[in-house]
């Protein structure tokens, strides 16, 4: 599977078969993490074998079932850390489900367990993300028009359609798709597009816009633009 056909294959997923994940799927896995946090500068770490993280009455209230494997995604203080968390990590569930792999982005319903991390200093953790064999493959949802995130036209370039028409199949918190892309033309010979957030009452809007801005590089080809 190509990180293209992920994209449109990908669904949250919250209930797992109860199986480890494999061998090699793992080494592969905490290969990917090793590239992410030297190029995001970021702490993700892998955990396996672990369970009590998503037992809690919160991950009950969320419908989490038989999660044994999960990222937590930490990363030292900053004002762009969630962005890059989105980023990076949306990186990372991609590349699972081209493993095999189902997950699912979890910003309140788990517990952090004590002695299954490491915090470096000044560091902090922004979400989980659930990991494992789903016992489905989950189910799309509604998204929104391209019109409505962003100003798509005739006179737009065929790769700017296609980016946003891939950053729609990103996921966000409780589907809000709280962001939008705007062709801004040429400028020193290169073409500028500009990512933004929108308001959203339920947060994590720098987050989404981090996934956001993956997926619409891997639909608009990241060679084709700079962003603004």
């Amino acid at each position: 599977m190509t990180i293209q056909e992920a994209i449109k294959a990908r669904h949250s997923v919250r209930a797992y078969k109860d199986l480890a994940l494999k061998e090699d799927v793992a080494k592969a896995l905490e290969h990917e993490i090793e590239v992410l946090n030297h190029e995001g500068k970021l702490h993700i770490q892998l955990i396996q074998h672990e369970p009590k993280a998503f037992q809690g009455t919160l991950a009950k209230y969320g419908k989490f079932r038989n999660v044994q494997s999960y990222f937590v995604m930490a990363g030292k203080k900053a004002n762009d850390l969630d962005e890059r968390i989105g980023y990076y990590g949306e990186r990372l569930v991609l590349f699972a489900q081209t493993l095999g792999l189902n997950t699912c982005w979890v910003g309140l319903s788990y517990t952090k367990v004590p002695g299954t991390y490491v915090l470096n200093e000044d560091e902090t953790i922004q979400a989980y993300i659930a990991l494992g064999y789903g016992e489905t493959q989950g189910i799309s949802h509604k998204i929104k028009a391209i019109g409505q995130v962003s100003n798509v036209s005739d006179n737009t370039p065929s790769w700017f359609r296609k980016g946003v028409e891939a950053a729609l199949l990103a996921p966000t918190a409780v589907n809000q798709q709280k962001f939008s892309f705007e062709y801004l033309g040429m400028e020193d010979g290169k073409h500028k597009v500009l990512a933004k957030r929108t308001f959203s009452l339920v947060g994590y809007t720098h987050l989404d816009l981090g996934i956001a801005k993956y997926h619409f590089e891997i639909g608009a080809g990241k060679d084709n633009f700079e962003w603004a």
